[in-house]
């Protein structure tokens, strides 16, 4: 025995090899290296299926979107803290420019504000609806509540009204109004907040996005 290992040792050959030719017990993968090997690969969608590699197909989400807030159906809803969850069945336009109008809620009302950039520590009436238009990837500069009245198509639109006049704006999108006037808003406060529908917009133009 000693002489065979002295061999083996000189040769180089394992002394895994030796213990076969010696009749000893050979060496075998740990229980936890089995396991390892046979782990689930969360990160493809592979798992251990009988030997058999088996592609599991990963959902492809947009990083941007994930954990907004939406609801099922085609009206939006004014949660208690103030913020909306656009509806699930809504345009991706729509739904962008609610969860972007989501930031800028609780703001000072701030005259200007909004206009020199869509950045402010506070907006004005159509500096808010400018801000969620802009963030819908509908509007590329800020306009005031005089140019709105001639910005889009006519009338009012299926899932965005803009309501305005020389001297005031807001916006309804998917059944809420964005305003920075508590007219008609039991809550109050000024600035820029989601709020219930008005009981008459009389007084204003109705324009909206073409197509929306």
């Amino acid at each position: 025995m000693s002489a065979l290992l002295a061999i083996v040792a000189i040769l180089g050959v394992s002394t895994t090899s030796a213990n076969a030719a010696s009749g000893g017990a050979t060496v075998t993968p740990s229980k936890a290296a089995k396991k390892k090997s046979s782990k689930k690969k969360t990160a493809t969608g592979e798992k251990s299926n009988g030997g058999a590699s088996a592609a599991t197909p990963v959902p492809e989400t947009d990083s941007a979107d994930a954990g907004q807030p939406t609801v099922p159906g085609t009206i939006a809803k004014i949660g208690k803290d103030g913020l909306a969850s656009a509806p699930a069945s809504a345009p991706q336009a729509v739904q962008e420019a609610i969860w972007t109008a989501n930031e800028i809620i609780g703001r000072p009302y701030v005259y200007g504000g909004g206009h020199a950039s869509f950045k402010s520590r506070g907006y004005d009436c159509s500096g808010t609806v400018s801000y969620a238009l802009h963030g819908g990837d509908l509007l590329d500069s800020p306009l005031d509540s005089g140019s709105f009245m001639k910005w889009g198509k006519a009338g009012r639109g299926s899932w965005i009204t803009i309501f305005t006049n020389p001297g005031h704006a807001y916006v309804i999108i998917a059944g809420i109004r964005l305003d920075t006037s508590a007219a008609d808003d039991p809550k109050g406060g000024s600035g820029p907040r989601w709020r219930p529908l008005r009981g008459s917009n009389s007084g204003f133009v109705a324009r909206h996005p073409a197509g929306l």
